[in-house]
């Protein structure tokens, strides 16, 4: 058996947005990359750091030498809330597949392989993973709930089990005929998913792992995110119609 066929994906990109997150981000890297040289011949990483207080982006530089040019940071002096950092990531991966995860620990890299079996299954190019069983507080699975049925009245939007799952796997055409994402919040993955949906490609849906966070906390639940995100929901209600 040849080296190569160990490999189960040509090259893939992976972009964690952080915020905060001094106390995971070493160990959620050091995970991936584990995974990724024993699945892909070819990776990158991109970290966001979104304007952390924290020393995140030390931990970052830290992780930038031990992997040389495969590991990419982009820093945000300011945070730009979760859409921007997501953006930057998904603008700043440089191969054919494209995958994102948060760096808080809640999700085990290695259910990637999943995600890339159902592609090869499925030739479909875009793969959304969904939460089977979400390790989140009530107020955090209670305001994902409510995001379904504000998708489903703003946008007509259904069909997805877990919009914001921070786990998908994306063929990078597909990024580049959508284009340039308008909205930087929690709406943002809505916003991808309609568009993608709009230009015609297909997607499948894999049931996957979710676990409680060790360290720090998330801002998912916060008013202001809140906010930011009814603002853009209805500028980007305005822009598809």
């Amino acid at each position: 058996m040849s080296v190569k066929a160990k490999y189960i994906i040509p090259e893939l990109s992976v972009f964690f947005p952080c915020h905060n997150e001094e106390k995971n981000i070493e160990n959620t890297v050091n995970k991936a990359v584990l995974v990724l040289n024993k699945i892909t011949p070819k990776w990158q990483i991109v970290l966001v750091n979104d304007g952390s207080t924290d020393k995140t982006l030390e931990k970052a530089k830290i992780l930038a030498k031990k992997h040389g040019n495969k590991l990419k940071i982009i820093n945000h002096l300011k945070n730009k809330g979760y859409g921007g950092a997501f953006k930057a990531g998904l603008y700043n991966s440089k191969y054919d597949w494209i995958t994102f995860t948060d760096s808080d620990g809640q999700f085990d890299f290695s259910d990637i392989k999943k995600l890339i079996k159902k592609q090869k299954e499925t030739n479909y190019q875009v793969i959304l993973g969904y939460r089977a069983k979400r390790r989140d507080s009530y107020t955090r699975i209670l305001i994902a709930n409510l995001l379904k049925i504000w998708n489903f009245i703003w946008f007509g939007f259904y069909g997805v089990k877990d919009v914001d799952c921070a786990f998908k796997l994306f063929n990078k055409k597909v990024i580049d005929q959508v284009g340039k994402l308008k909205t930087d919040s929690a709406i943002t993955s809505t916003e991808l998913l309609i568009k993608i949906k709009k230009l015609g490609f297909k997607w499948a849906q894999v049931p996957i792992g979710h676990y409680p966070r060790l360290h720090g906390s998330s801002s998912g639940s916060d008013f202001k995110v809140m906010k930011k995100a009814a603002i853009d929901s209805i500028n980007l209600w305005k822009a598809l119609h």
